[in-house]
């Protein structure tokens, strides 16, 4: 309940709950269901609110909305058993309010579970379904939202490090070879750039805008050993390094997001229709300044996590139109598919994150 009020009063996710999480004394079994109450409850709210809806009259503090969301969420999307379900969560609610969440609890796992449209069913926002609808077919985005609200299975690196296999496959992607220079454009929190420095006696620039965020390149590179990550806090849209300095630049570009949904809870929320083209300027604008940078025979990289068209395939448009010197390089092979030059993955066809990978060459 605690860390659910952080997020409705507009905290992260991925930071909260760990912070409540290293405080608590949970063994590991319920700081995993603690986990998936509480991402789970995120990614379910707009489901649980139109349940709730149906049963509770007038206006609902914040709170009150929070402990009805959380009890809706075991009784409908884990299966609890609404004894288990009902008694817990009335005890958490406020004091004022457990007659009235005792109520509609128990109406709604009495009740039939019915949605009006598609997108309540799935728990998005209109436009995220309207758009990837457009964007990659009715059936296949559906099935990518479906996806992105099972809970994601944990994968380490052999070093480690927690990243999901499509972070990896994307790290892989670039070929660093050993004694090359290699740029990571966009690079905090430091996954791809340390697992490219990795084993790979490359030297890694990994440059970041956010120095608030350097230090977690700075703290995940010390924790997996690596010794060869040069950490740098630099603007990607201007960066300050020298034309043709580098064996291989990976343009990592700040997004939309909607393919890592099942990882991120409540950035559902927090996006919208108006930053995906915003976003995709940005990426046109990373491309531009990241292209002088690359030796001649190098390669430039450029991977989002999303789905949409505007950054994916279109940003590849962008570049063919802008930069018709560039030569595109095999995609990646396996669970991908072909999209624009690069090629893209969706969460369920691999079970992992949505993916968008383009490989250039320099002449």
């Amino acid at each position: 309940m605690d860390a659910l009020m952080r997020i409705e009063e507009g905290a992260y996710a991925n930071l909260v709950l760990p912070a409540f999480l290293d405080r608590s004394r949970l063994e590991s079994r319920d700081r995993a269901f603690a986990t998936d109450l509480v991402y789970g409850t995120t990614r379910m709210r707009r489901a649980c609110d139109w349940l709730i809806d149906r049963y509770a009259r007038g206006r609902l503090d914040s709170n009150v909305r929070v402990a009805l969301r959380l009890g809706v969420y075991q009784l409908v999307f884990l299966g609890t058993p609404p004894h288990a379900a009902v008694s817990a969560t009335v005890e958490v609610a406020p004091v004022r309010a457990r007659s009235l969440v005792n109520a509609v609890l128990r109406r709604v796992a009495d009740g039939p579970v019915e949605y009006p449209d598609e997108a309540t069913a799935l728990s998005y926002p209109d436009w995220v379904l309207e758009r990837l609808s457009d964007d990659l077919g009715a059936e296949p985005a559906r099935a990518a939202l479906a996806a992105m609200n099972r809970p994601p299975e944990v994968t380490r690196r052999p070093d480690g490090y927690v990243q999901d296999l499509a972070s990896q496959w994307v790290a892989a992607a670039v070929e660093v070879e050993p004694g090359d220079r290699v740029l990571d454009l966009c690079a905090a929190p430091g996954g791809k750039a340390t697992a490219m420095a990795h084993g790979s006696a490359a030297l890694v620039a990994a440059s970041d805008v956010s120095v608030a965020r350097l230090s977690l390149i700075t703290g995940n590179a010390r924790a997996v050993g690596t010794h060869n990550v040069a950490v740098v806090g630099a603007d990607g849209t201007a960066p300050p390094y020298r034309p043709r300095a580098f064996d291989r630049v990976l343009v990592d570009a700040p997004c939309s997001g909607l393919g890592v949904l099942r990882r991120r809870p409540d950035a559902r929320w927090r996006i919208d229709a108006d930053d995906v083209d915003r976003l995709a300027q940005l990426q046109h604008r990373l491309i531009d300044a990241a292209v002088p940078l690359v030796r001649p025979g190098g390669t430039l990289v450029y991977s989002v996590c999303t789905l949409t068209a505007a950054e994916t395939i279109g940003v590849d448009e962008g570049v063919a139109a802008r930069h018709p010197e560039l030569i595109a390089l095999p995609r990646p092979e396996g669970p991908w598919e072909p999209a624009g030059r690069g090629a893209r993955l969706l969460p369920q066809t691999a079970d992992t994150d949505g993916m968008f990978i383009l490989r250039l060459r320099t002449p």
